[in-house]
């Protein structure tokens, strides 16, 4: 199938270059040039395990190419995939200027009938618009559908080759049947393809999202309680997880969600809601426990070195805002480090793969290293801010000879804590009492 994916970021570039590894001609259209240019020599500007690879199969073999020309573009595909940014606006909305952009060259551009697929999260009402603004541009037909993705960042490439689910919002049954043998090849398993009406499938991205970080804010409040009551929170998860209506997942207390879905989806579901004369009052919960959840650790660490933070060192393990990836958009990392910078700290910071985004952020204002050892020599403490795997079995010995004292927070709960305080280092994680 021809196809255009207009939006080389995250979700654009993982799902042309995935369309493409099923046999289809794909390209992937972007007003960056720069850009345009390294992704054809098979330079990827995002860390996702597995697409850098896929891009320089499909790009040699000719399924998938890269274009500033979207009127080509369009005039050569039968699917448009709308894959452009939709960021936060001030009050909390998502910005829809670049979508509606994307609409407007699309439809200048329609040579004969289009299925034009809104990938990118947009709120209920959005398909509706892009339908609008096309039609005030062409009387050539098309549909525009809603088609959402669930892809996690680290393990994006294998979502969209093995999806639990395709949503499919659509109120054409010629769009519906085009879609459906788009995404046949990636559901051979058994997965089912849900189609719904185009609203409800808008919804769904939101109200997905929005559960799983209420999930992680539960998780979160529960850890709080468990630490000043003198409970264990990773034998509570435990207890609740096993529980077959609750689930294993989105239940480990730590720093809070972050990243470039969840924080944005919560607030643009809350806009939804007040604009709609709704109650939002567990969604302002969850994104409230998330921030206060930042601010907890940082107090702990105040409570154990003082106000003042001048003359003291950190060494940090994990700028990303999660594992297998180099995002660090809505990082706990970048709240963390802030406020120590604020109050005078130095920072010496090592991420296996997001020592550049972390460049674009703090400049100069902290220390990069090239290995998680380094970070420590002659810091006050650690901090693990990411779960990475490295960092599960470091050598804690080691770790003791380059500190100026045996101090860990720990952030992700990530070791056993009798086993810290056995191995003489004061250890402070997340929904435990420090004081045995």
């Amino acid at each position: 199938m021809k196809i255009c994916v207009i939006g080389t970021g995250y979700v654009g570039l993982v799902a042309g270059t995935c369309l493409a590894e099923m046999g289809n001609d794909v390209i992937c259209v972007d007003t960056n040039t720069e850009k345009l240019a390294q992704l054809e020599k098979g330079i990827v500007p995002i860390y996702e395990p597995g697409l850098e690879e896929l891009i320089k199969v499909n790009v040699s073999e000719k399924r998938l190419s890269f274009t500033n020309d979207i009127k080509s573009a369009v005039e050569k595909s039968i699917v448009c995939f709308v894959a452009v940014g939709t960021p936060q606006g001030e009050d909390g909305s998502a910005d829809l200027q670049y979508v509606y952009q994307v609409a407007e060259s699309i439809g200048k551009s329609i040579n004969g009938y289009k299925v034009i697929v809104d990938k990118s999260t947009v709120p209920v009402g959005t398909a509706q618009k892009v339908t609008e603004i096309i039609k005030s541009y062409t009387k050539e037909e098309f549909d525009v559908v809603s088609n959402p993705e669930f892809l996690k960042q680290g393990a994006a490439v294998d979502d969209f080759l093995k999806p639990d689910r395709v949503i499919i919002g659509s109120d054409s049954q010629r769009a519906t049947d085009i879609m459906q043998e788009l995404y046949a090849p990636f559901l051979r398993t058994g997965n089912p393809v849900i189609i719904m009406d185009v609203k409800s499938a808008e919804m769904t991205k939101y109200a997905a999202n929005s559960f799983l970080a209420v999930k992680i804010s539960y998780a979160n409040e529960i850890a709080n309680i468990c630490e000043k009551v003198g409970a264990d929170a990773e034998m509570v998860r435990i207890g609740m997880c096993t529980d077959k209506r609750i689930g294993r997942h989105f239940l480990f207390p730590g720093l809070g969600y972050g990243g470039s879905c969840f924080p944005k989806d919560v607030k643009a579901l809350i806009k939804t809601a007040n604009d709609n004369d709704c109650d939002y009052s567990l969604l302002k919960c969850a994104d409230d426990i998330n921030k206060k959840q930042r601010q907890i650790f940082i107090s702990k660490i105040i409570n154990r070195f003082g106000e003042s933070l001048s003359e003291k060192t950190f060494g940090i393990w994990g700028l990303a805002f999660k594992p297998q990836t180099n995002d660090m958009r809505e990082a706990p990392s970048v709240t963390i480090i802030n406020a120590l910078l604020e109050k005078g700290a130095k920072i010496k910071a090592y991420d296996p793969k997001a020592e550049e985004t972390a460049k674009e952020i703090f400049k100069d204002k902290i220390q990069y290293v090239k290995n998680a050892y380094d970070a420590l020599e002659n810091a006050d403490c650690m901090l693990l801010l990411t779960e990475w795997n490295e960092f599960r079995r470091p050598d804690f010995e080691k770790i003791k000879t380059l500190l100026k004292q045996p101090v860990i927070f720990d952030g992700r709960n990530q070791y056993e804590f009798e086993k810290m305080h056995q191995k003489g280092f004061e250890y402070f994680c997340i929904g435990r009492n420090t004081v045995l």
